[in-house]
């Protein structure tokens, strides 16, 4: 199994700290972000990877090299204006398998990657996308009014459960080409919903297991006290 990693963001929400370390390199116990990463992909039995690398690429490169010192064989392709969340796959579409694996170069999650990859060769999808289910609370009490504007209910800091995108996803490569132009912009939610729009089967997988947002400051402190108490909490699972 093959998979391309976005690693080419700025992580703006984490400046000052981005401003001098590419996201993926920002450090979670003794490991960056994106070596757990890459020996949670190991463990579902992938060995080729491209990075997709633009924003201090240089430190990326020098510390991951050829991959070699995770049982991985690393290449890069090189952005030289952004290109979204998708658009990087249209530089290397031609060294794609037939199946692969995508996710951003921030992930951080304890879900089953190979579990995922099963499911979506079991299904048949065209694309299947790693959801979370979270919880979102408002910071306002919310009124309800009818049309004269007379109040009819009053709900205080209410809450909501969404399932949301953790940025992860398994594509078919033949199903997800016709959209992708090399060097054109391409976000993957767009992709998503155009092969939605076109028939095609996008599914959602979702597994009990810990997701968290790193580009928030809030969830990156939180991922800082899980690893403190657990070193292994995000220690990738064995595929059966």
């Amino acid at each position: 199994m093959q998979a391309i990693i976005m690693a080419g963001g700025k992580g703006s929400r984490l400046h000052p700290y981005s401003a001098l370390f590419p996201k993926p390199l920002m450090p979670l116990g003794d490991k960056p972000i994106l070596e757990i990463l890459l020996r949670q992909l190991r463990a579902a039995n992938v060995t080729n990877i491209i990075i997709a690398v633009n924003h201090l690429r240089h430190l990326i490169e020098a510390f991951f090299g050829d991959g070699s010192r995770f049982g991985l064989s690393i290449t890069y392709s090189v952005e030289d204006k952004p290109l979204g969340t998708a658009g990087p796959m249209g530089l290397v579409l031609d060294k794609l398998e037939d199946n692969f694996i995508l996710t951003n170069g921030d992930l951080l999650t304890s879900l089953d990657i190979g579990r995922m990859v099963s499911d979506h060769l079991e299904s048949g999808a065209a694309a299947t996308i790693g959801t979370y289910r979270r919880e979102l609370r408002s910071e306002f009490g919310l009124l309800e009014v009818d049309d004269s504007m007379r109040m009819v209910g009053y709900r205080e800091k209410p809450t909501y459960q969404h399932l949301v995108s953790m940025g992860l996803y398994v594509l078919n490569r033949q199903a997800v080409q016709r959209w992708l132009v090399p060097g054109e912009y391409l976000d993957m939610p767009v992709l998503m919903q155009s092969m939605t729009q076109a028939d095609m089967l996008v599914r959602c997988h979702q597994q009990d297991c810990t997701w968290l947002d790193i580009g928030r400051p809030e969830d990156f402190a939180l991922a800082q006290q899980i690893v403190e108490r657990d070193p292994e909490a995000f220690s990738p699972r064995k595929t059966v």
